[in-house]
């Protein structure tokens, strides 16, 4: 099978990891943590405050631990996941302080675009997992409002999700509230039940915060989603392979923290690395670049025998038009059959970050269902491919009425939301375009939301929890 995008021969591969094994041993890595760099120092490792320096074989005795796949238990088994090898997830985005229509007339988030979030999670026949901070709710004050989506990720939906894990107090509360649901810390311990996204800050350098999270999340071996976003230009390399380079020592640096903290941590290796816009130092997310940069990360990925972490329908564009589909397909296409396992930002996410919108959630999950069934292999026998039938219609024969048409007809992809009518029967139906049918969709789906169970007592606990954090946090007057 040829295959037109770059596959690294393996010698391109070697002379990625072996400029990463330099980086990681000649300048090394700022991890801005005394407890991390206390826990290097105990292992051995070459540190001068705060650089750590890291050699091969330290690297390698790392890899060697981490998991090729792993299970993520939901509160409902039937939905518990697997992630690596050749199984992935799709997850919605993350991160959007705004909330835009179809139109891309934008507001505010608020808790109540967190809690349809989770509703269109636990609706959705596409997402896997939920995720966490799909919005930033600005009515609820930063140092609390953890609480209020870690209740909402346990109540209102009861797929797999992610940990809070933008500060270290969001990890140990959503670590306390997942002990809550799964019967004590304990209990975590012997089998992931949440996922907590990590960022490296580029160039060569950990956060306190990141750094520390790594280290409380391995200790419970819950997974981890160690990821980078390089910006060519600005924080990292413009030459692509330079910025692969020093992207992979980033991640390599950070799973071997996760090792050392807890030996067979389950860990995805993670990069959204993009160029950046030179005219405007914007992250170019919809650009060919950061596409050709998933499909290198998920190569490197698959040299260590790590799962992968890429982006999913990203753009650049700020409302639901044809950039949007076109750079959103691109990339989400390209991590999908390049073999991605953990698709972060695979429904909802606009403007490179900075929105979100609910329609184009929509059409992102019409897209995930397409590309699922672009995977979907034939089924080549014999039977499928039915040569009697062939020969029996020759070459005036009529399929339409056939019986194997009839039988087998339903097997072939009916779209939920894009139009196959005519011209004619679309005029007659309004002549409605995508935009207006997500939005007829959207509240259909938002109507027909039903809370999934959960034991009272369970539920009670989870809030009483909630309720009294937030009164600790709120008189610390700390900010973030």
């Amino acid at each position: 099978m040829n295959d037109r995008m770059q596959v690294f021969t393996r010698d391109e591969v070697n002379l990625i990891h072996d400029a990463s094994m330099e980086i990681l041993a000649e300048t090394g890595v700022k991890f801005n943590s005394e407890e991390a760099l206390d826990l290097f120092r105990q292992n051995g490792f070459k540190v001068t405050n705060p650089r750590v320096y890291f050699t091969e074989k330290e690297v390698m005795r790392a890899l060697e631990t981490v998991p090729s796949r792993f299970i993520v238990h939901a509160r409902n088994p039937k939905y518990n996941v697997a992630i690596g090898e050749d199984d992935f997830v799709f997850l919605p985005t993350a991160g959007a302080p705004n909330v835009s229509n179809a139109d891309g007339i934008r507001r505010p988030a608020v808790m109540a675009d967190y809690h349809t979030s989770c509703k269109l999670v636990q609706t959705s026949d596409q997402l896997d997992m939920n995720g966490f901070l799909t919005v930033q709710p600005n009515d609820v004050p930063s140092q609390i409002v953890h609480l209020d989506m870690m209740l909402a990720n346990l109540t209102l939906c009861d797929k797999a999700f992610l940990a809070g894990s933008n500060f270290r107090q969001a990890a140990a509360d959503s670590v306390a509230m997942a002990a809550i649901a799964w019967g004590g810390v304990e209990k975590l311990r012997k089998q992931p039940v949440m996922a907590a996204v990590v960022h490296a800050a580029s160039p060569l350098k950990y956060s306190p915060e990141m750094a520390e999270i790594i280290i409380d999340m391995a200790r419970l071996g819950q997974p981890l989603v160690i990821t980078d976003m390089v910006l060519a230009g600005t924080s990292g390399p413009v030459s692509l392979p330079g910025l692969l380079a020093m992207a992979n020592a980033e991640i390599l640096s950070g799973i071997v923290l996760s090792q050392l903290s807890g030996p067979g941590t389950p860990v995805v290796y993670g990069s959204v690395s993009a160029p950046s816009d030179m005219r405007t130092v914007a992250s170019a997310v919809g650009a060919p670049e950061a596409v050709t940069l998933a499909s290198a990360v998920i190569q490197l990925a698959r040299h260590y025998r790590i799962p992968c972490r890429t982006g999913g329908m990203l753009t650049n564009s700020h409302c639901m038009d044809s950039q949007a589909a076109a750079e959103g397909t691109l990339m989400m296409s390209t991590a999908v059959r390049n073999g991605a396992n953990f698709i972060l930002h695979a429904c909802g996410q606009l403007g490179s970050y900075i929105s979100m919108s609910f329609e184009k959630w929509i059409l992102d999950e019409e897209v995930c269902r397409t590309l699922r069934r672009v995977l979907t292999a034939m089924d080549v026998n014999v039977e499928s491919i039915d040569v009697a039938t062939i020969k029996s219609l020759g070459s005036d024969g009529n399929y339409l009425t056939h019986p194997t048409t009839f039988k087998h007809c339903r097997s072939l992809y009916q779209p939920r939301l894009f139009t196959r009518d005519d011209y004619q029967a679309w005029e007659r139906k309004g002549a409605r375009c995508v935009a207006d049918h997500t939005e007829r969709m959207l509240a259909d789906r938002l109507a027909t939301y039903e809370k999934p169970p959960i034991d009272e007592g369970l539920e009670a606990a989870l809030a009483d929890y909630t309720r009294r954090q937030k009164k600790r946090l709120m008189d610390k007057k700390f900010i973030f």
